[in-house]
């Protein structure tokens, strides 16, 4: 992946309770880049590179995906809870050298950064989310268009069942997946793609993802109602496209239940928003981040 992240170094790095892979560049302020499902850090690499002219770049791979340690499931979701993924990435800045620092995270990625604010709130200085809404404002108002849109959470949450689906033709569901959310396909560059795929063949990665969406359902909702009366603290930007969570939703309307100080906009794109819209991605997280 060494075209993709040009002058990036690579580290295995312990988190909390997973050795995380971590692709890491530039200087400056820390930033930490979270990606979404299918995905794995490699869905930042038209992004990464340009902001690590202004910051310290960190891409990890979460646990569970891409070539970061997939760790054994449990019953209540609890290894794949947000929480968990979360404390990983604060173990990992802090293995750095980084007590706190900026945050941007799409899909899943999102939803961990969501997480990792709300437990740590002296470590996350800004916070960017691409194209979501908090998880518990989405299973509040499912109703048939939103579930016919967003049935793989309802699909991946099952016992087994996914994972029997999705093995048996792994390539085909990655391309399956990212040309019903995008907007245009040929915005996944072909080494990006081999490498969503190449990960997406091993039956531990798509049962960890699976996992990420049964903690979705379940355990990260409990948390989640535990701290229904607290808000992010830090400055919050949401960007959304047309994502299957975010079309049609009040998007800033959703955040500011959830932080005190929220703004954002909307791109024309898809849900990959830092694939389909790189140079607007740059610019709205280098202009939100430099303040």
């Amino acid at each position: 992946m060494t075209d993709l992240f040009e002058s990036f170094a690579r580290r295995r790095v312990p988190g909390a309770g997973a050795e995380i892979n971590v692709a890491i560049g530039g200087n400056g302020p820390p930033l930490l880049l979270l990606h979404g499902y299918p995905q794995t850090h490699v869905m930042w690499h038209r992004v990464a590179p340009a902001l690590a002219r202004d910051f310290t770049v960190v891409a990890p791979d979460l646990r569970g995906y891409g070539d970061s340690d997939k760790p054994a499931s449990d019953a209540a979701h609890l290894a794949y809870s947000k929480r968990a993924t979360a404390a990983d990435m604060v173990a990992v800045m802090e293995r750095l050298g980084f007590a706190s620092f900026r945050l941007a995270g799409h899909d899943r990625g999102a939803r961990v950064a969501h997480r990792l604010a709300l437990d740590h709130p002296g470590r996350v200085e800004r916070l960017a989310v691409l194209d979501i809404v908090p998880t518990r404002t989405v299973f509040q108002r499912v109703d048939k268009a939103l579930a016919t849109s967003t049935f793989h959470w309802f699909f991946l949450i099952q016992p087994e069942l996914p994972e029997r689906l999705i093995g048996a033709d792994p390539d085909f569901y990655i391309e399956w997946v990212l040309r019903k959310w995008s907007r245009d396909f040929a915005a996944f560059a072909p080494a990006a793609l081999a490498e969503y795929k190449r990960c997406f063949r091993d039956p531990a990665v798509i049962h960890a993802s699976c996992e990420d969406y049964r903690a979705g359902a379940s355990i990260d909702l409990a948390h989640d109602e535990a701290d229904i009366a607290r808000k992010i603290e830090c400055p919050l930007l949401t960007v959304w496209g047309g994502g299957p969570i975010t079309k049609g939703a009040p998007n800033i309307e959703a955040w500011r239940e959830r932080a005190a100080n929220v703004t954002g906009f909307p791109l024309d794109c898809g849900h990959f928003i830092p694939e389909e819209r790189p140079a607007e991605t740059v610019a709205a997280l280098r202009e939100f981040f430099a303040r």
